[in-house]
């Protein structure tokens, strides 16, 4: 366990140049004291750490030292070669980078480790695309790849309805969810998503933007998806479940938080073992193609046109199997 942690430290700073005995605290998960005693041990086994005094002071590696020890494991090896995702890089434009990459890793690798990648490739493929969706990528995808890599401005003609529309955009990100592409840029002091299947066309110029360090993209997607999905469950509907009923509802609603939100307001159930749910929809027509799928296994108590609507339906279901 400490050898690892020296090993970690040493790496740290050597990517970071110099950390103080806080920073190396925080990211290594032990207090400040253990590091003082993990950088004494370092400089007794002549790894030249150095220590700079004052407010701006820390630790760093003197003279450029780089250490050649990967200290990597067969699993870290293997985990490697797991992370470089050929499909999505490929849609990017960066399947060669991708494959440079994991060659020259390849042959930095001791001899014991060099089935790494045919281990993983046996083992496990990432198969992105939906069941029935178009596996081709967008259009503009490498276009806008190559911006968010060297930070240009682009400007962005997007489809919006029945018309395009022309936005100047910082584009900070690219982001894959469901076999969807979705661009993230700043538009004037707006931070804005883009489906990038939606855009027309794309014009990169020369001119570079400063980028906002600070600006977390997975964080912000996170946030984002979650109050879309929000937004969009404008509607409430109220049902009787039955225990299959409520499994199955799992499958159904649209994330994982809103169903347990569901779980966790139903009512003890009945002598049947039912329970009475609420439900936020995005609409009463939407509600009623998702809670269809559930057949007997769920009565529909409220508003009263959903309930009508599933009178109906279960009227012609009878008079077709009658």
């Amino acid at each position: 366990m400490r050898a690892s942690r020296l090993i970690s430290l040493l790496l740290l700073l050597q990517s970071r140049g110099s950390m103080t005995a806080g920073e190396l605290a925080r990211e290594l998960e032990v207090s400040e004291r253990t590091v003082y005693r993990d950088v004494l041990a370092l400089s007794a086994a002549g790894v030249p750490v150095y220590a700079d005094r004052g407010r701006a002071g820390g630790y760093r590696l003197l003279g450029g030292y780089r250490t050649r020890l990967t200290g990597l494991t067969r699993d870290e090896a293997e985990a490697l070669f797991l992370a470089g995702l050929p499909g999505p890089a490929g849609e990017m434009g960066l399947a060669d980078a991708v494959a440079s990459a994991e060659l020259k890793v390849l042959a930095a690798l001791p001899p014991a480790l060099r089935d790494a990648p045919a281990r993983a490739g046996q083992r496990f493929h990432l198969d992105v695309p939906g069941w029935f969706r178009e596996a081709a990528p967008p259009l503009w995808l490498p276009e806008l790849a190559r911006a968010v890599w060297a930070d240009r401005v682009v400007e962005l003609r997007y489809r919006r309805g029945d018309r395009d529309v022309t936005r100047r955009v910082q584009p900070y990100g690219l982001v894959l969810k469901s076999a969807v592409w979705y661009l993230v840029g700043r538009v004037g002091d707006d931070v804005r998503t883009y489906r990038v299947d939606r855009v027309t066309g794309v014009e990169v110029g020369d001119e570079h933007f400063d980028r906002d360090e600070g600006f977390d993209l997975a964080g912000h997607w996170r946030e984002q998806a979650g109050s879309f999905l929000r937004t969009m469950l404008r509607a409430e509907v109220a049902v009787r479940l039955s225990p299959a009923g409520l499994r199955q509802l799992r499958h159904l609603v649209d994330a994982p938080f809103v169903y347990d939100d569901i779980v966790a307001a139903v009512g003890p159930p009945d002598g049947q073992g039912w329970v009475v749910a609420r439900l936020p929809v995005e609409s009463v027509q939407v509600a009623y193609r998702q809670l269809l799928g559930l057949g007997p296994e769920v009565e529909v108590l409220e508003p009263p046109e959903l309930r009508q609507l599933f009178a109906e339906s279960a009227e012609r279901l009878g008079a077709l199997y009658r």
